[in-house]
């Protein structure tokens, strides 16, 4: 029996950068699918933009760290952070061209026809010129500060995705400079984007860029001077804080330094205009200390995502169909939460089902006199939302509130901060959890004096507690009074809030503890099932797989005749049918209209199904690193719901559904002539949105 990973070919396995990479990749891909509406490809290649700045921020300086320290080995095929380094530039370099030529020769003319024009400086009529030199002057040049390059105004500090023109100059100031270079920052504040009145436009809607206008209108920048060129450029720098845990006193002021420095990170990747010429580009690496396969040279603005608002245009048919999320009928009764979950376990699934409940239930808890304590993890939320001016209403009335807020969620801190701050002035106790541990779990945990004595309820999901987020992100809501669960998110609370040993707890799986040990020795039971010849087969839905033992032990499963379905819609080191190793092992990515985010384990359990909710993917993070709950659902009835809402509805998807292929290639399904094409999540979409009896 093979018992060890697969390392015949490295970009397939432990080199998870690449494989984060292709989930990038297939992002791209939905821009060109013609069966999408129109602004929505347009949607999908800027979040391609906006996800490749974080691939770079955080994964490609990462691997910068480790050819700098020369750490030399990264997986056990020998693979070289160098090696992985020069991979992940050529597929990035190859990934933006062809985000542009979508763009340039797809998009915008299709946007055309819909009479949505992005106009370049040449497609400009003399109105339209007229009207961007006055803009320019009234709305762009007061703010603007050009800075020419000489002994005393050296090359300024580029702040990170910052746009910024380096202009080349021809003759002497009226100081007798002549530098023949400067730096024109585009202030931060200004729109990238800017309609067009209709006056001088033709019928539709149509925008210039703000670099358009900068470049049109450089020679008001240095009057008296030549202009001979200007070229937009944008800098992308480290932003993974980098925080001495064992050396800090207070992990909120901390973090307040860290993100003012985050700015300004090490250098990582510089994108300028095709036209700029090579030895101005080449004088960029060198102020930057990059490379030239650092260097990503783009046909159209820089930064694509910050066009995002032509996505949000009014017009129904280029969109996806407007719905509305369903309250589940018993929810929508006059009775109050606790009493509907005193009944029977509450399962919601977002965003078909509205999120509504989960902020009802906190509200309900808030001004309710007979409800004494009310604790919950935030890790991201957002400083003005809903659930925070509940948990501030609750704390100034008296209830006793615990909030556990992650400071270090990624691109959330400063966020978070304020939310630390806020409750603590509404006179909440707040906790920053475990140094070295993110607080990633997902549970409100609610104290309520019934007929005298104390009860519990709890709500614990796979999503954060962010009303937007759960209008775009799949996840799942369990509300239950039972009374082991509600015990177990207890106890977990108090481990994050205090100190002692481990908690033993009775149903909940928690990393770092419990979870990793359980899901290895649920998955041996299934191999020993089958080779006993008992039912055996393993679903896991998650975001991402990368823990190595978790992947030993699904080749060992598979080898034993374990059938093995993985939904991971991200990255994944897992090499599948791969002869005697994982030739039982099937992977499929859905990338549709909503982000995939429920995490979900089934276990066939030799015919008695074992079904978890968790907030955990199967990640070395979120099994050692992370504080994480895993949760089972034990009514009959979710559980089938949970199985097909969940696995079975995504199995049938032939449309948004990309299959791994053991080349590591995600290879899109497509519908046979027999079949009818079905998308998972407009299945779900017409499933769940219609109201059902309770």
């Amino acid at each position: 029996m093979y018992d060890g990973l697969p390392i015949d070919s490295p970009e397939l396995f432990l080199n998870r950068e690449i494989s984060h990479l292709r989930f990038h990749l297939r992002v791209l891909e939905q821009s060109k699918n013609e069966s999408l509406p129109l602004l929505e490809r347009l949607k999908f290649l800027l979040i391609f933009s906006n996800n490749l700045d974080e691939f770079f921020e955080i994964r490609v300086a990462g691997l910068k760290q480790k050819v700098q320290y020369q750490h030399q080995i990264i997986s056990q095929d020998g693979l070289t952070p160098q090696a992985v380094l020069k991979r992940v530039h050529d597929i990035c370099h190859q990934a933006v061209d062809e985000q542009y030529h979508i763009l340039n020769e797809h998009l915008i003319p299709e946007l055309a026809k819909a009479n949505i024009r992005l106009l370049p400086r040449s497609d400009w009529s003399p109105e339209q010129e007229a009207w961007s030199r006055d803009y320019f002057k009234k709305q762009i040049l007061p703010v603007m500060t050009p800075i020419a390059l000489d002994p005393s105004h050296p090359f300024p500090k580029i702040a990170n995705k910052s746009l910024n023109f380096i202009v080349t100059l021809s003759g002497k100031d009226a100081f007798g400079r002549q530098s023949g270079l400067a730096i024109v920052p585009a202030p931060r504040p200004l729109p990238r984007i800017i309609q067009l009145p209709e006056e001088i436009s033709a019928p539709g809607v149509n925008y210039i860029f703000l670099s358009s206008i900068i470049h049109n209108n450089a020679a008001e920048l240095f009057p008296g001077m030549t202009v001979q060129g200007c070229y937009q450029f944008r800098l992308t720098r480290n932003s993974d804080l980098n925080l001495s845990e064992e050396l800090t006193e207070d992990l909120a002021i901390t973090l307040r330094g860290e993100l003012l420095s985050r700015r300004y990170g090490d250098e990582v990747r510089i994108e300028v205009a095709d036209s700029c010429p090579e030895n101005v580009a080449q004088f960029l690496l060198n102020q930057f200390g990059l490379k030239q396969p650092e260097l990503y040279r783009v046909n159209g603005i820089v930064n694509l995502a910050r066009i995002m608002s032509v996505t949000e245009l009014d017009i129904p048919e280029l969109r996806y169909p407007a719905f509305n999320p369903n309250i589940p009928k018993r929810l929508r009764l006059t009775e109050s939460m606790f009493d509907i979950i005193q009944k029977k376990d509450v399962l919601l699934h977002h965003p078909y089902e509205s999120f509504r409940p989960v902020i009802d239930f906190l509200r309900q808890a808030s001004q309710d006199p007979n409800v004494l304590d009310i604790k919950q993890t935030l890790y991201r939320t957002g400083k003005n939302s809903e659930i925070m001016d509940l948990l501030v209403e609750a704390a100034r009335s008296g209830k006793e509130v615990t909030a556990v807020v992650e400071l270090r969620a990624r691109f959330d801190e400063e966020s978070n901060l304020a939310v630390a701050s806020r409750l603590q002035d509404a006179g909440a106790i707040v906790a920053y959890g475990v140094v070295g541990y993110k607080t990633h779990a997902k549970m409100l945990l609610v104290v309520r004096r019934e007929e005298g004595q104390l009860r519990r309820y709890v709500h614990l999901g796979t999503g954060n507690y962010h009303a937007n987020n759960a209008k775009i992100y799949t996840d799942f809501s369990l509300f239950t009074c039972h009374e082991e669960i509600c015990e177990d998110a207890h106890k977990v609370f108090q481990q994050l809030t205090g100190m002692g040993r481990t908690a033993k707890l009775k149903q909940l799986l928690c990393s770092p503890f419990t979870l990793h040990n359980r899901m290895l020795m649920l998955l041996e039971k299934e191999r020993q099932n089958a080779l006993a010849g008992k039912p055996a087969k393993v679903i896991i839905k998650a975001n991402g797989l990368t823990e190595p033992q978790i992947i030993q032990a699904l080749y060992r499963c598979s080898q034993a005749g374990v059938e093995i379905i993985l939904l991971i819609r991200g990255i994944c080191s897992l090499r599948a049918g791969v002869e005697g190793v994982s030739d039982n092992i099937s992977v499929l990515s859905i990338i549709g209209r909503f982000l995939e985010h429920t995490r979900v384990i089934y276990l066939s359990n030799a015919g008695d199904p074992l079904v978890y909710i968790s907030s955990a993917d199967w990640m070395e993070r979120n099994f050692f690193n992370r504080i994480e709950t895993c949760v089972p659902i034990t009514s009959p009835h979710l559980k089938e719901r949970v199985i097909h809402e969940a696995i079975n509805v995504y199995l049938e998807d032939n449309v948004d559904g990309w299959a791994l292929q053991r080349d590591g290639e995600y290879q899109l399904r497509t519908p046979n002539e027999t079949e009818e094409p079905t998308r998972a999540q407009l299945t779900l979409l017409e499933l769940l949105t219609k109201p059902k009896a309770p």
